[in-house]
């Protein structure tokens, strides 16, 4: 069996055990962690990446911790299987936290996927807490394109596939990009658009969890990459 075949039956196999309901009270909600990585190749073509994760207060926004990890990819680029090159850079990082979050929001995709196994949608079976994924771009499945959303801070549009709801075209700020919203797992879609507006500044059409985390990651490569 080669990986692209080992990786299918795992995502077909944890594919089924996706929660999209909150596994939480909204308001018991204090901490939010934001995960981002960022690659590039060394002098021998060998590829390395580096995980960070910004962990902030839901209500005052303020980070609370910061923590990195870097290492050598050892899975090869197959689309539609990225977790697998991430996931084990995430849970090293995720082992230097202090803190417990109380949800992860992923810059990349949950359940906007062509099997509903983005990357944060498949880390949350590892990490045991509910996820969200905030993408920068739209990842495109089964050719299916998205409508755009009116320009007003909070207008969204679903994306609908064969009938399924796989994620979210969400506008953040007026007049901006929108972002590509999915539930990872053990949250609702209508939640998870609450938590990234909520956590939405006047900075950036990006929420602040995995804006700070994109910011950490291209600090750490630049420093890491000398």
């Amino acid at each position: 069996m080669n990986d692209k075949q080992k990786f299918l039956e795992i995502q077909n196999a944890l594919r089924d055990k996706i929660s999209l309901s909150n596994s939480f009270e909204l308001s018991d909600i204090k901490t939010i962690a934001g995960v981002d990585l960022a690659y590039w190749k060394n002098q021998n073509q060998e590829e390395y990446a580096v995980c960070c994760i910004v962990v902030v207060d839901y209500i005052t926004h303020e980070v609370i911790e910061k923590k990195q990890y870097s290492g050598k990819i050892e899975v090869p680029y197959i689309p539609g299987f990225l977790a697998f090159r991430e996931l084990p850079l995430v849970l090293k990082t995720v082992e230097k936290l202090e803190c417990r979050p109380d949800i992860y929001m992923f810059d990349g995709n949950g359940y906007l996927h062509p099997r509903h196994m983005g990357i944060a949608s498949h880390a949350s079976f590892y990490l045991n807490t509910p996820s969200i994924g905030v993408a920068k771009t739209y990842f495109r499945v089964d050719n299916t394109d998205y409508t755009e959303p009116d320009y007003i801070a909070g207008s969204f549009t679903d994306i609908v596939i064969n009938g399924e709801v796989y994620g979210r075209v969400l506008r953040t700020h007026d007049n901006v990009k929108p972002v590509f919203l999915s539930a990872g797992n053990n949250i609702t879609l209508d939640t998870a658009t609450k938590i990234a507006l909520n956590l939405t500044d006047k900075e950036s059409h990006i929420p602040i969890p995995t804006r700070l985390a994109d910011l950490e990651t291209h600090e750490a490569r630049r420093i890491l990459n000398t």
